[in-house]
């Protein structure tokens, strides 16, 4: 492996976190939440949307060279996909708050409960993958690898949006 493809599956890795021998996913996803208190530092929903939209093109990038370096599909090593969904999982939530962009302190302090709940909404889906998360899965490439982490993050929206037009 050359130190290109080492540096281009660390990135595929979150950083080196995917290599973390259990729950990968899990910790990409963490990282994730932090990717998402980034976003929100620039206290725009330009600075939101444009973050995500290059976050998943990286992603899908990144986790087809992930595919093509270690030779198999999908590998539970390769998490960028679970760290550019976590944002997507909060437009919803952000949507239904009414309210300015929170600060990312408060994602931390005041809205730990929401952040907690939407992060177990996405593990939830992400891992059962209902349909068509699974099918998503038959893309080619970093396609398929980003898409079904993409549809867990829109079920997420779905019940968030619910449960905050209900509640």
């Amino acid at each position: 492996m050359t130190s290109k493809q080492r540096f281009i599956l660390w990135l595929a890795q979150g950083f080196g976190i995917g290599r973390i021998p259990f729950a990968p996913g899990t910790f990409g996803s963490i990282l994730g939440v932090v990717f998402f208190a980034l976003l929100l530092w620039a206290a725009s929903v330009w600075a939101l949307a444009g973050g995500i939209l290059a976050g998943g093109a990286a992603s899908i990038w990144l986790c087809d060279q992930g595919e093509r370096i270690l030779n198999q599909k999908d590998p539970g090593s390769v998490v960028m996909d679970e760290v550019i969904a976590i944002p997507i999982c909060f437009l919803g939530w952000l949507q239904m708050r009414h309210a300015p962009l929170p600060s990312p302190a408060s994602l931390f302090t005041e809205h730990w409960l929401a952040v907690i709940v939407i992060f177990a909404l996405f593990r939830l889906f992400d891992i059962t993958k209902p349909w068509p998360i699974g099918r998503s899965q038959n893309l080619p490439g970093g396609w398929g690898v980003t898409v079904d982490d993409v549809l867990a993050a829109v079920y997420v929206n779905g019940v968030v949006v619910a449960a905050m037009a209900v509640l």
